[in-house]
Order: structure tokens, then C-alpha cells, then sequence
């Protein structure tokens, strides 16, 4: 294997660190509007103080925000969609699933509003700035909608879980709030209650009818060139079936007819190679298009051989994310042959594959193409 490789798309950390940020940020925005909701009522405990729950709301609110910039810089380093920093602005002009990031967007403006308007408090008075401070209550619906519509792990039970706990914290400081509702105010309890029945309803529904729905990926607004097409690729050992269409990360159609079968597809891609102790770090960043689509990260660790001859292998990662796929396939390299080289990769639920690489480098270009074939351990 040429140690020269390099890669376009940036490391997986970018990735597991955008994803982790938008839960991490929705469990921080849901403490927020609950600190918001319950600073206005008046607990007869002692413990409880107004200024320790104001304090913790305020600090969380920031906390928001940063973890919010995070995500957004980590999902435009990542590579994956064509999303910009831009994107990350102005809401609704993105060509990756405009309405869903741009709902995202739009939540984060509105923190972005909060904070810069609780900056300027004094000279903005009082009832300006509660006004604005109001559309705290309305990121929050704004950022769920964001998380189920485009979110990469919707369909993971953990995150439905998560998103689910977050609806119910929010309903319970609601509820507690109008119970304690009264004067002249009483009126809203009604209007307010049905408005905090009806909410998570239509949130179930909307899941239920749209992202966990097969083809959600296309409807959702995923340009097509991050959708799989069926290639006529030639098949290895019996016929395998056509390729799913379906986001890498943001599944469509099950795969199991895909991978229950030989296939072959076609890679392209780069790579990179950065030195570490005692050694190098190769890592190739591959699109697969054919029978099978989706993305293959390979990541080689060795010493390279004197007089550039290729790397001698001491470590491997490799992960194998296939349209349709609810999971990530991982494995190592068992057999390493140059420019060629053959692996296993298995997912939570059982699935285990072989794979075979057959790679073309041009180290003039930093570039790598070649050929993936595959079937049913």
C-alpha cells in the first residue's frame, strides 16, 4: 500500500463530533426553556432560590449557544453535505434539505437574537427585551423539528428516546407552570393546556409519517448526488441486487437485499498521510457507487517500508456506511497485498461482511480509484 494518500473528506471526528453536539444541544435547550418555564414560579423551598435558577438558566442559554457553533462548524468540516458556514446563518438557502437544516438555523438565530438583546438590556428596556426573550420558547419546537427532520441518528432508538424525554420535560415545567396560573392570566390556561396536549401529538405523527418512513432521505431534500443510483456494475460470484436509494446517514430503504448478496461497486476518493510516533497514519476517504453506495474510510497505521515502497501495516479501521444501512459497518484489514486488500466489517444487528479493495493510486494527485466487492460472511 503507497504510504502518499490523502483525502478531501475531513477526518470521522468531524462527524461523530457534529452528531454528538446536536443531541448534546438539544438536551441543553430543553434544560434552558425548562429553567425559563419554572423561574417564574415561586418554590417555597428554600433551596430554590430566583437568582440560583436565573443564574443556571442564563449560564446553560450560553452553553447553548456554544455547543450550537460547534455543531454547525464540525457538520461543514465534516464534508459529507454541501453545507457552508453561511448555512449556518441564513436559514432556508442551503441546498442540502433546505427546510429541515434551515430550521436549524432559524432556532439558532433566535438564541443568537436572545443573547446579543440581553447584552443591551438596559438601554433596550425591559419589555423590548422580553419580548425577544419570548422566542426562546419557540427555538425550541423549531430545533426538534430540526433533529427529527435531518438529524443522522432518527432512527436510532436512543435518539427517539432522548428526543422523546426532552417533549415530556418540556410538557411537565408547562403544566406545573399553568397549574399556577392565576388573576388575570387565568384565561390562557385553557388555550395553553390544549396547546401542550396537542404539540407532542403532532410531533409523534410527523415522525411516525415522515422521518421514520422509507424514502424520507429524497423527500426530506437530499440532493441527488448524495442519493444512491443503480450503476450496472458487474456482479461477483451470483447476481446481487441493484442498489437502494437512500442518504448515507439519513436512511431510506432497508439494505437487506443489498448485502445479502455478492456485490461490486465502484470506488473514487483521496487520501492523506500524516506522520505519528513511531510511524505514519494513512487514511483513504472513498465514495462507493455501483451495486452497493454509500462511503469507505479506511485508516492504516505502520511504518513505512525504506525507499517508499509501501507502509507495514501495525493497525486498521475501516468503516463501511451503506445507503439504507441504519448502522455503520466497522471491521479491520486482514490481509494486505500493496494496493490491494481484503476485510471484515460487521453491524450491531448481525451483519457481517467480506469486502475485497482493489485500489489505483496516483500519488501525483493524492487521488485513489478502483473497485469493491463483497458478500455475506
Amino acid at each position: 500500500m503507497t504510504p502518499v494518500l490523502a483525502s478531501t473528506l475531513s477526518p470521522s471526528a468531524y462527524w461523530y463530533l457534529a452528531r454528538g453536539t446536536g443531541a448534546v444541544s438539544l438536551v441543553l435547550l430543553t434544560a434552558a426553556v425548562v429553567l425559563g418555564i419554572l423561574g417564574s414560579v415561586r418554590f417555597t423551598a428554600p433551596r430554590w432560590p430566583r437568582f440560583a435558577i436565573d443564574a443556571v438558566h442564563r449560564d446553560v442559554s450560553l452553553l447553548v449557544i456554544v455547543v450550537l457553533i460547534i455543531h454547525i462548524v464540525t457538520s461543514v468540516l465534516d464534508g459529507f453535505a454541501p453545507i457552508t458556514l453561511l448555512d449556518g446563518i441564513f436559514p432556508f438557502v442551503s441546498g442540502y434539505r433546505p427546510l429541515w437544516l434551515g430550521l436549524g438555523t432559524l432556532s439558532f438565530d433566535l438564541l443568537l437574537a436572545i443573547a446579543i438583546t440581553s447584552l443591551v438590556r438596559r438601554r433596550l428596556g425591559y419589555s423590548a427585551w422580553r419580548a425577544v426573550h419570548w422566542l426562546a420558547y419557540a427555538s425550541w419546537p423549531v430545533a426538534v423539528l430540526h433533529g427529527l427532520g435531518t438529524g443522522s441518528d432518527v432512527k436510532q432508538w436512543w435518539m427517539l428516546a432522548l428526543t422523546a424525554a426532552c417533549i415530556v420535560a418540556v410538557l411537565l415545567a408547562v403544566w406545573t407552570r399553568i397549574a399556577r396560573v392565576s388573576g388575570e392570566y387565568a384565561g390562557l390556561r385553557g388555550p395553553a393546556t390544549a396547546l401542550a396536549v396537542v404539540t407532542p401529538i403532532g410531533l409523534a405523527i410527523f415522525t411516525l409519517a415522515g422521518p421514520l418512513r422509507t424514502g424520507w432521505a429524497a423527500r426530506a431534500g437530499t440532493p441527488q448526488s448524495l442519493l444512491g443510483h443503480t450503476a450496472a456494475v458487474p456482479p461477483v460470484g451470483s447476481s446481487g441486487a441493484s442498489g437502494s436509494s437512500g442518504s448515507l446517514r439519513s436512511t431510506g430503504s432497508s439494505s437487506s437485499t443489498v448485502l445479502g448478496n455478492s456485490f461490486s461497486s465502484n470506488l473514487v476518493g483521496n487520501v492523506t498521510q500524516t506522520q505519528a510516533p513511531g510511524g505514519a497514519i494513512v487514511d483513504l476517504t472513498m465514495n462507493v457507487s455501483g451495486q452497493v453506495h454509500g462511503q469507505l474510510r479506511v485508516r492504516l497505521g505502520g511504518v513505512p517500508i525504506d525507499g517508499g515502497g509501501g507502509l507495514s501495516m501495525t493497525g486498521s479501521q475501516i468503516d463501511l456506511a451503506v445507503a439504507g444501512q441504519p448502522a455503520v459497518l466497522q471491521g479491520r484489514i486482514v490481509s494486505l497485498r500493496g494496493e490491494e486488500f481484503d476485510a471484515r466489517v460487521a453491524e450491531g444487528d448481525g451483519t457481517t461482511l467480506n469486502i475485497h479493495a482493489q485500489l489505483q493510486i496516483d500519488t501525483n494527485n493524492n487521488t485513489v480509484t478502483g473497485t469493491l466487492s463483497g458478500a455475506p460472511a
